[in-house]
C-alpha cells in the first residue's frame, strides 16, 4: 500500500526507487482510503540513522492493508549527533511534541547504541519512559525493537535483560510458539530472522512477568513477545527489517575495528548467515589481514563486493507478514480521528478475538 509524500522525506525517494508506491500529498487526498499515522521514534546512531528508516518503512509499505501510511520520524534530543545528522534531523524529522498534540495510530520504536553500564544511565532513558507512558495511552499499538525491547520490559515490568556469554550474532531459525494470537495468522510455522545484540531477555524472564512468548529459537531466544495486555506493546528482540547485507556490514566492521588495534580479536563469522562460498572468501581476507599486520605489508579492503552475491534473505517475507497483521489490527482497533479506540461492532470483552 502507498506511502503518502507528506514531508520532504528523502527516505520516501529511496523506497520510491525501490518499488515502493509513494502517493503525492495532491494525489492522497483525491482518494478515499482511510489513513494510518504512524511515529517512528528513531534512536539509531548516526551511521545507521537513515539506512533504519529505509528498512523500517519497507517493512510498512509491503502490507497490504487499505490504507495510506503517513510516517512520522522522530527521535530524542538528549541523543549526541554530528551536526550533518542534527541538520538532517531539523530538517526532516517532527517533534514529540507535534506528534502529542495531533494522535498517532502506532508508534515503531528503534534499538540504539549504548555506553554506560546500565540503561537508566543512557541519554535516552528518561525521554523513552515519558513516551512510552504517553503511547499507552494514546495509541493503539508500540512495536519495540531490540534495544528498545530491553529498556520498555525493564522501566515496565522491572525485567533487567542479561549479558550473554558471547554476542548472539547471526541468523536463527524460529518457530512459533503455538500461543494464538492474531499477529500470527497465516505465518509461516518456521522461519529464520537475524540477531544482532550482547544482552538477552529471556523466555523465563518474560513468562514469568505475564508475557506471552509468541516466538522463539532454542538458538536464538525469543524473537517476538507481547506484554498481558495482548497488542499494546509489541516486543521483538530480533532484526526482521534488517537487509540481506546488514549483518554483512557489522561484520565489515569489526573486522576494520580489528585491523585499526580497537578489538582484540578477529571477529568471528555471524551463525548461520555466510554460505560456504563466502566463508571461504571471508577466511582468505582473514589470513591477508593476519599476515599483512604481522609482516607489516598493505592490507586490501575488505572483499564485500566479491563476498555480497553468495548471501540470501531468508527472513523478509515472514517479517512483511508479521507486520502486516500488526497493522491491520491496528486499522481494526483505531477510528478514524486517530483519538480513542475503535469499539463499534468489537466485542469488549475480547477486543482483539484472542477468545477461540
Amino acid at each position: 500500500m502507498p506511502f503518502v509524500a507528506h514531508m520532504p522525506l528523502p527516505t520516501l525517494e529511496t523506497v520510491s526507487r525501490r518499488g515502493q508506491e509513494v502517493l503525492s500529498l495532491e494525489e492522497a487526498l483525491k482518494q478515499d482510503i482511510r489513513e494510518l499515522h504512524i511515529g517512528f521514534l528513531n534512536m539509531m546512531p548516526d551511521a545507521a540513522l537513515q539506512a533504519t528508516e529505509v528498512q523500517f518503512m519497507r517493512l510498512v509499505g509491503g502490507s497490504n492493508q487499505i490504507a495510506q501510511f503517513y510516517v512520522y520520524p522522530f527521535t530524542i534530543p538528549e541523543l549526541p549527533r554530528s551536526p550533518e545528522t542534527q541538520a538532517y534531523i531539523d530538517r526532516y524529522y517532527v517533534s514529540f511534541d507535534d506528534l502529542r498534540r495531533d494522535g498517532l495510530d502506532a508508534l515503531i520504536i528503534t534499538g540504539a547504541n549504548v555506553a554506560n553500564p546500565s540503561l537508566q544511565q543512557e541519554p535516552f532513558w528518561e525521554p523513552l519512559q515519558e513516551i512510552i507512558n504517553w503511547a499507552n495511552e494514546h495509541v493503539t499499538s508500540t512495536l519495540c525493537s531490540c534495544l528498545a525491547t530491553h529498556a520498555i520490559a525493564q522501566a515496565l515490568h522491572s525485567i533487567e535483560r542479561r549479558r550473554l556469554p558471547k554476542k548472539r550474532w547471526g541468523v536463527y531459525t524460529h518457530r512459533i510458539t503455538g500461543a494464538y494470537h492474531p499477529l500470527l495468522r497465516d505465518i509461516n510455522t518456521r522461519f529464520d530472522v537475524p540477531h544482532s545484540r550482547n544482552n538477552d531477555v529471556s523466555r523465563a524472564q518474560l513468562e514469568a512477568a505475564g508475557f506471552t512468548v509468541l516466538v522463539y529459537s532454542e538458538e536464538g531466544g525469543v524473537h517476538m513477545a507481547v506484554g498481558p495486555d495482548k497488542l499494546r506493546i509489541v516486543y521483538l528482540q530480533g532484526h526482521p527489517e534488517y537487509d540481506r547485507v546488514s549483518l554483512l556490514k557489522e561484520y565489515k566492521r569489526e573486522v576494520n575495528r580489528f585491523i585499526a588495534g580497537e578489538r582484540a580479536d578477529y571477529p568471528p563469522h555471524p551463525d548461520n548467515y555466510f554460505s560456504p562460498a563466502a566463508a571461504e572468501i571471508a577466511d582468505e581476507y582473514h589470513h591477508i589481514v593476519e599476515n599483512g599486520l604481522r609482516q607489516g605489508t598493505p592490507i586490501p579492503p575488505f572483499p564485500e563486493a566479491q563476498i555480497k552475491p553468495h548471501l540470501d534473505n531468508t527472513w523478509r517475507d515472514t517479517g512483511k507478514a508479521i507486520f502486516n497483521n500488526w497493522l491491520g489490527l491496528v486499522y481494526q482497533l483505531t477510528n478514524v480521528d486517530r483519538k480513542i479506540p475503535f469499539v463499534d461492532g468489537i466485542n469488549p470483552d475480547d477486543p482483539l478475538g484472542l477468545k477461540k
